[in-house]
């Protein structure tokens, strides 16, 4: 049997080598009450799947957050003891979480911080909320759920009505049918950052 560190796995006829280092690299997915159930389940063990360390951060350690349609997931961490540089990317999903997470000083300065060291941000849905919030998106280009276009623009985003976005080292989609490309392109912008 080869070596399982040195199959090249095809995905979508792309070739993902194995990554380089060693040491496990960390995700923080950010939680509260009331997120878009999909878009935190399927990021969560598709960046599991691809080796990463997912880290569940909410406003408290140890508790168990409700999705709007009924699922519960549980922090790993408080958003005290986040620190940026401790993970690769930040994931923001939607639902009604992000309105939860933008009156949170500490949940906006992760995303502020994360930013300022051009680690990879990832927005989905009503998540974009967190980047106005967060007033990272000034001429850059966005998409979110189409509830939130407004937001976006008055934020000075450029909205896109696109399956993903890419600007610099913040992606964003707008729905849970774009989570298959939201996850793919978060983990290109990550192996080759």
């Amino acid at each position: 049997m080869k070596n399982p560190d040195k199959i090249i796995c095809s995905y979508n006829d792309r070739k993902i080598a194995p990554r380089e280092n060693k040491m496990t690299e960390k995700i923080f997915l950010l939680i509260e009450n009331e997120y878009r159930d999909e878009e935190i389940i399927y990021p969560y063990y598709r960046f599991r799947e691809a080796g990463y360390e997912v880290k569940v951060v909410g406003p408290e350690k140890g508790k168990q957050y409700r999705g709007k349609y009924g699922t519960f997931l549980e922090s790993d961490l408080a958003i005290s003891e986040a620190d940026p540089d401790d993970a690769a990317a930040l994931i923001i999903p939607g639902g009604n979480a992000p309105d939860k997470m933008r009156i949170n000083k500490d949940m906006v300065d992760l995303v502020k911080k994360m930013n300022l060291q051009q680690k990879v941000i990832g927005a989905i849905c009503h998540g974009g909320w967190m980047l106005a919030e967060a007033g990272i998106i000034k001429d850059r280009k966005v998409t979110g759920y189409i509830s939130i276009a407004t937001d976006l623009r008055n934020a000075g985003g450029v909205y896109l009505d696109e399956e993903i976005v890419v600007d610099d080292n913040i992606v964003t989609s707008r729905k849970p049918d774009d989570l298959p490309a939201f996850c793919r392109t978060i983990l290109e912008l990550i192996r080759n950052s």
